[in-house]
């Protein structure tokens, strides 16, 4: 049975786009995972099924409030990107699957994603950010290098050589005022 972690609609700036916090096994989610599963496979040669088990392969629970979520953006009520975040650690937490539907992309939308987990992240107390991504991905590498993330390989090595390339974020400590009630401690 689907579980939708939250109902609540959040209208975004960009027009027709609303943010949901939805469980792995979403029917919101399942096309992006799907796409997803299906696009690593052609980049790295291994079959869509080992990818999306791999995908699958963490608890669902720990892309589930207080410590991560999993975020689809829909525009029309279609699912056009996301993007999951769970704990690292106490004060970081790690991004995962941020993507954009093959017909989507080239609008933006990978960065709307990023700024909402961002912001979901901050707002859960976690003052750090890290994430790896692959070799074969150099337009995910370039929104992470042009967004304020550090790079914690040497980018003089070909990437091919390096595999996964970690990157990390601190965040601004948030004002006191500015605060959720019942955010981590």
């Amino acid at each position: 049975m689907t579980q939708r972690l939250s109902q609540t609609w959040r209208p975004t700036a960009k027009s027709g786009l609303r943010v949901h916090a939805v469980a792995q096994d979403d029917p919101l989610a399942t096309p992006l995972l799907a796409e997803l599963a299906v696009e690593y496979s052609t980049r790295y040669g291994r079959t869509v099924g080992e990818v999306h088990d791999s995908l699958r392969n963490y608890p669902a629970a720990e892309f589930a409030a207080p410590d991560g979520a999993l975020l689809v953006v829909t525009r029309d009520g279609e699912p056009v990107a996301g993007g999951a975040f769970r704990r690292y650690d106490d004060d970081t937490a790690e991004l995962k699957r941020i993507w954009t539907a093959r017909e989507h992309r080239r609008q933006g939308l990978g960065l709307f994603v990023l700024e909402q987990l961002e912001t979901e992240i901050a707002r859960r107390g976690y003052r750090r950010i890290y994430l790896t991504t692959g070799p074969r991905q150099p337009e995910a590498v370039a929104l992470y290098l042009t967004h304020g993330y550090a790079a914690l390989y040497d980018q003089d090595i070909p990437s091919d050589q390096i595999g996964p390339h970690p990157f990390e974020k601190y965040l601004p400590a948030p004002h006191p005022a500015s605060d959720p009630v019942g955010a981590r401690a």
